[in-house]
C-alpha cells in the first residue's frame, strides 16, 4: 500500500494538508492562490482547502469536501471558483489521485513562451519524455465545468500542463507524484529559462536517451522518495 494514496477520508484530509504545506515549503505559494485536491476514497468528490488561505495555512478546519458537481459536502464557505480544474481533471482519469494548481514563477513565465520543454536536466527529461501540453482555451480563470473538461482534454495522459499567463496543473496516481510533478516542472522551466538567457542550448539528449533517462530518474519509488523529502522540509 502506498502511503500517499489515501484509503480513508481521514487519510485524504491529512494528505491534502501535507501536500499543501510541502508545496509551500518548496516555494510554490502565490499568497492565497493555488490549491491541491485529493480524491475522496469513497468517491464523493475531492478534498481541497477553503478559499482565502495560503498553502502554508491549510489546517483540518480549513478543508472542504467538494462534490464532482461543485457542491460543498463538508466544510465551510463556498468552493474555489477554480475547483473545476480539479473536479474535471480527476473525473477524466480515475487513476489520478491528486491534482495541483499553482502559479509557480518559473513555469508561469515559461508557459508564456511558444517553446517546447527540453531535456536540459533530469527534471526536464521527465516532461520532454512524458509530455507538457499548453492549455490555450483561455488565459483567465478555469471557472466552469466546460473549461475544466477542456483542460483535462489538453492534459491527456501527461503529468502536467502549462496554463499560459496563468500557471500550471500537475497530477499523479499518488499525492506524492502530483506534488513532485509540480515541483519538478518549475525546476525544469527554470533550468531552461536560464539556459536560453545564456545562449542556445546544444547539449540536449536525443529522444531515445531522453525517454530512457526519464525512466531511470523518475520511477514511482523515486517520486515518492522526493515527496517524503518535501514533507520532511515542512517547518515545525
Amino acid at each position: 500500500m502506498n502511503p500517499s494514496v489515501p484509503t480513508t477520508s481521514e487519510e485524504a484530509r491529512t494528505l491534502t494538508i501535507s501536500a499543501s504545506h510541502a508545496l509551500a515549503a518548496a516555494g510554490q505559494e502565490d499568497m492565497i492562490w493555488g490549491h491541491v485536491a485529493v480524491r475522496d476514497p469513497d468517491g464523493r468528490g475531492v478534498w481541497i482547502k477553503q478559499p482565502g488561505w495560503s498553502l502554508a495555512e491549510v489546517t483540518a478546519s480549513r478543508l472542504q469536501l467538494v462534490s464532482f458537481d461543485g457542491g460543498v459536502l463538508e466544510g465551510e464557505g463556498a468552493p474555489h471558483v477554480e475547483c473545476f480544474i480539479h473536479l474535471e481533471v480527476l473525473r477524466a482519469d480515475p487513476s489520478r489521485v491528486c491534482s495541483v494548481h499553482t502559479h509557480s514563477a518559473n513555469a508561469t513565465t515559461f508557459a508564456a513562451l511558444d517553446t517546447a520543454v527540453l531535456p536540459l536536466s533530469h527534471a526536464g527529461a521527465l516532461f520532454a519524455a512524458r509530455g507538457l501540453p499548453r492549455f490555450r482555451a483561455t488565459t483567465g480563470l478555469v471557472r466552469t465545468p466546460e473549461l475544466g473538461a477542456a483542460l483535462a482534454g489538453t492534459l491527456g495522459s501527461a503529468p502536467a500542463a502549462l496554463l499560459p499567463a496563468h500557471g500550471i496543473v500537475a497530477t499523479g496516481p499518488t499525492v506524492g507524484a502530483a506534488v513532485m510533478h509540480a515541483v519538478l516542472l518549475d525546476r525544469a522551466c527554470g533550468d531552461q529559462l536560464v539556459a536560453m538567457a545564456a545562449g542556445s542550448p546544444h547539449a540536449v539528449p536525443d529522444e531515445e536517451e531522453t525517454r530512457r533517462k526519464a525512466e531511470e530518474c523518475w520511477p514511482p519509488h523515486q517520486l515518492e522518495a522526493g515527496w517524503r523529502y518535501l514533507v520532511r522540509r515542512i517547518p515545525g
